[in-house]
């Protein structure tokens, strides 16, 4: 197909036409300068803007979370186990699956009795009720499903790390044909918001699921399949570099290898360099989950293969860690998240060429955690500006379903440090609309480039907070095709 964009203005200010073809940007000139090519569509002054991508997504759980018990808002554990009884109530049977709760900052402990008390006393002894945290690195059962998942004798239900990864990749266990429909869904709705590529971190073996997908006609986006180091040997195996494609399509490519080397902030494991704050009685410095040694050698695997690696560190002494490793593997890749950097590290990410690939919706989130369990250090956190200042290259994400996929909200974050009426959050880490909207895209408007763009209905310059959170997208295309077209 061969379409021109007419009219079309450039966030930097340039009123442009646009001609897709094959796939590809085949011309940008000045507004007029040129006959239209192809099929005409009149932009008429809206804003086009690159594709945008989302760089950390669990994308089969992020589908499923809206099918599941909602307790984001639960202010208890006692809160928490309310809104499970209730909806026990109306939903007799079946096991019970919880997500998005954050008991960092609860007055009280959650336990597998508050749980056994929230089916009633007539309930199925053998019904499992399992709660999952909004980060992801905390789960919460009760006594059938402590015992279902092999944990006999457990003091509080409460498993962290990899403990809840394991409980998490087995609640995954949804029949394949449902997933995959579910997937098409949050696909679209993802398309409907101006995202055309994905990364994806789904437990598992993503790079066969989403194979499966596509062969099944799965065409809404671009997704680069990343992998752990479990299933290593299997990619080695098959003698596939980063960046490989999968199929057909020329819309599927193996992504990098993911290594978790410490825990999070929520969970209180997020491996620091001084202990977390003393006035809430913690004096442990988190979790290193891969030894330094360890994480070189899989990196240095990674290398003599051609792939690059995702390195998730939270904590500044885990992005410490990271960083080392980096260094003295001679990889290449990002270190996901780095919610917390320790300022003598901020100019090794240029230094190295590792990616910061960050989530600004987590530093709303997080902020008052941060406060209480970080202290002063929480001038630090998700260190966006000063990243960029270093010279780092940043990547934003969600982290779906810890944040809602919608790059927007991660764009309004990084601008105002605020998502309401609450004074901004270390504004001196603010970014401008244009250096937000550049570290979630991957491409340009430019020849050459592949012909994924987004139509704006309204200008994100100059938008307040909450326009720029629900920034109006009118029309989404991949690869020279519309995903989403609300224009013509």
């Amino acid at each position: 197909m061969t379409l021109t964009f007419s009219g079309a203005r450039l966030i930097d200010g340039r009123i442009v036409d646009v001609t897709v073809s094959g796939g590809t940007i085949t011309a940008v000139t000045p507004a007029g300068e040129l006959p239209t090519v192809g099929e005409h569509v009149e932009l008429d002054g809206h804003v086009l803007i690159p594709g945008l991508w989302d760089r950390h997504t669990h994308f089969a759980q992020w589908a499923q979370s809206a099918r599941r018990v909602q307790l984001g808002d639960a202010g208890s554990a006692a809160d928490a186990a309310a809104v499970l009884a209730a909806h026990a109530e109306t939903h007799p049977d079946g096991d019970l699956v919880g997500v998005g709760f954050r008991d960092a900052l609860w007055p009280d402990a959650p336990h597998f009795a508050l749980l056994d008390e929230a089916l009633g006393d007539d309930a199925d002894p053998e019904r499992r009720v399992v709660a999952v945290s909004a980060d992801l690195h905390t789960v919460w059962l009760n006594s059938a499903a402590l015992k279902a998942h092999g944990f006999y004798e457990h003091p509080s239900g409460v498993l962290r790390e990899q403990d809840a990864f394991a409980v998490i990749d087995a609640l995954d266990d949804v029949p394949e044909a449902t997933v995959d429909g579910w997937a098409h869904e949050a696909a679209e709705a993802a398309a409907a918001r101006g995202v055309v590529g994905i990364v994806d971190f789904e437990l598992g073996f993503a790079p066969d699921a989403w194979r499966r997908r596509f062969a099944a006609g799965f065409d809404e986006l671009r997704v680069e399949a990343a992998f752990y180091p479990e299933r290593l040997a299997d990619v080695l195996a098959l003698g596939l570099g980063g960046g490989a494609q999968l199929d057909a399509s020329g819309l599927l490519t193996l992504g990098p290898l993911k290594v978790i080397t410490d825990g999070s902030l929520n969970t209180r494991t997020a491996y620091l360099r001084e202990p977390y704050a003393s006035d809430v009685g913690a004096d442990e410095r988190g979790l290193l989950t891969v030894p330094p040694d360890e994480l070189i050698e899989l990196l240095r695997q990674a290398v003599r293969a051609d792939l690059q690696a995702a390195v998730h560190a939270i904590g500044d002494r885990a992005v410490s860690h990271a960083l080392d490793a980096f260094a003295l593997a001679g990889a290449r890749g990002s270190v996901e998240h780095a919610q917390l950097v320790h300022p003598e590290d901020l100019s090794r990410f240029a230094e190295l060429g590792v990616t910061a690939s960050v989530q600004p919706e987590h530093a709303m989130d997080d902020r008052d955690v941060a406060e209480r369990y970080w202290g002063a250090r929480s001038r630090r956190a998700f260190p966006l500006r000063s990243l960029l200042e270093s010279g780092a290259t940043l990547a934003f994400g969600s982290d779906a379903p810890v944040a809602p996929l919608d790059p927007w909200l991660a764009i309004a974050s990084a601008v105002f440090r605020t998502r309401g009426d609450r004074a901004a959050w270390h504004a001196e880490q603010c970014v401008t609309v244009q250096q937000a909207v550049q570290a979630s895209v991957r491409s340009s408007i430019a020849v050459g480039q592949p012909a994924d763009l987004v139509v704006l209905g309204a200008d994100p310059l100059g938008a307040e907070v909450a326009e720029l959170r629900s920034q109006p997208v009118v029309a989404t295309m991949v690869a020279g095709r519309f995903s989403y077209d609300a224009i013509r």
